[in-house]
């Protein structure tokens, strides 16, 4: 019997994932997407139709649901009878949705860390503070839990376990996200900006040396030559992988490594300068209370209207290093995906685009029954290779040098 799926959000990383089960409804059973905002997910549906994705006949539905609410949640997953829930909504509400799916024995599958909207950067391991309390649940009353699969974390996890597993001794895990594209935009985030603001407002962690260290975001930056992209500059950044890979390699040195042009810091330290980043409320002359992050993320852009136009290319890929029978190895392994093409196909940005595509990519393999663990596992626990497949089918192809980034290509299964 194919899998019921409910998708939780209606932004930009949820069109895509829409589109995408779309594609492949004729491996799962009935489709439902639900937020708080059922006419967003009405102009998702809509889009799907536009598009004709539907790959054989079947339904679609749309759903108004409070997400941070879990009985709410839980009578709708009732209601669906869904068998596996994609969570695209906000990194707020994932406590929310996951103990949901473990009241009713749903799949349950996110693409970041679970966030406290009063709190920024707490101390590390995030993973620690919410999800990874209810892996022993999870585990005793048999629900598979896939936490962060997306691009980054999801799909990096996959590349650094892929590479770690052609190694004797693995030394260092850099992922890098480099996004070549242009928006047109004055300034603008390419997801959720109050989301975006947060990773770069607090400390900067990293895993050295067997230990959290901490930096400043724009302290640490360097430059890469990466495929197809070329010479790009990034900066070391906290970025929610690096926890799960600290714990499952504390061996490696784990880094993340996001790109950012001038204008960006530019504008960005101004706002943190002046205060407007704060998630904490201020009052105005007026007597009005009101919280400068959420006005900032008001006058922004909506990070799915800068798909139009949007141009470009991003590279993000994990460049791991370590021993093979003692002597020094470097692999990196990387996608390149194009903002115009992810438009063309389902009138998204190429942001949205790896975001969304890996999360149903998972949902493949637990309908299928190679992720169908019956408890809560990190990307990198699991086996990378029917992952890289699905991916390649659906669009967004894997691709590996030995020897490092000026290494040749191959197949990952060649």
């Amino acid at each position: 019997m194919n899998k019921n799926v409910l998708i939780i959000g209606a932004g930009g990383v949820a069109q895509v994932v829409a589109h995408k089960i779309a594609q492949n409804n004729d491996l799962f059973g009935k489709l439902h997407i639900a937020s708080r905002t059922k006419s967003k997910c009405d102009a998702i549906i809509a889009s799907v139709a536009e598009k004709n994705a539907m790959k054989v006949a079947g339904t679609f539905d749309t759903h108004e649901v409070n997400a941070r609410d879990t009985q709410a949640v839980v009578a709708l997953i009732n209601a669906v009878q869904a068998d596996i829930v994609i969570n695209v909504g906000s990194a707020f509400v994932n406590m929310y949705v996951l103990d949901a799916c473990i009241e009713t024995g749903a799949a349950y599958i996110d693409t970041a860390i679970h966030e406290e909207p009063d709190k920024i950067c707490e101390t590390p391991p995030w993973y620690a503070n919410y999800e990874w309390k209810k892996r022993d649940l999870c585990k005793e009353k048999g629900i598979t839990a896939i936490l962060g699969a997306g691009f980054d974390p999801g799909v990096v996890n996959a590349y650094a376990r892929f590479a770690a597993d052609q190694l004797d001794e693995v030394k260092s895990i850099d992922i890098v996200d480099i996004n070549a594209g242009s928006h047109g935009k004055y300034f603008a985030t390419n997801f959720d900006p109050e989301i975006n603001f947060r990773e770069f407002t607090g400390t900067v962690y990293s895993w050295q040396e067997g230990a959290w260290q901490s930096n400043k975001m724009f302290e640490v930056g360097r430059e890469w030559d990466l495929p197809v992209v070329g010479t790009q500059k990034a900066y070391m950044s906290g970025h929610d992988e690096v926890h799960s890979l600290a714990a499952n390699y504390p061996d490696a040195d784990v880094r993340f490594w996001m790109g950012f042009g001038d204008h960006y810091i530019n504008v960005f330290t101004v706002l943190q300068n002046l205060g407007l980043l704060s998630e904490q409320p201020v009052t105005t002359a007026e007597g009005q209370d009101v919280i400068p992050l959420k006005v900032v993320k008001a006058c922004l852009p909506d990070p799915s209207s800068l798909a139009p136009g949007y141009t470009g290319k991003t590279c993000i890929g994990d460049l791991v290093t370590g021993t093979v029978d003692g002597a020094p190895t470097e692999i990196f392994v990387y996608n390149v995906a194009d903002h115009k093409e992810a438009f063309d196909e389902v009138g998204s940005q190429g942001i949205s685009y790896t975001a969304g595509v890996p999360p149903v990519a998972a949902a493949i393999l637990i309908a299928q029954g190679d992720w169908d663990v019956k408890a809560m596992a990190n990307v990198e626990e699991l086996d990378p290779k029917p992952f890289f497949t699905v991916l390649d089918r659906i669009g967004l192809p894997t691709r590996v040098r030995i020897g490092g980034l000026q290494g040749e290509d191959k197949a990952w299964n060649a």
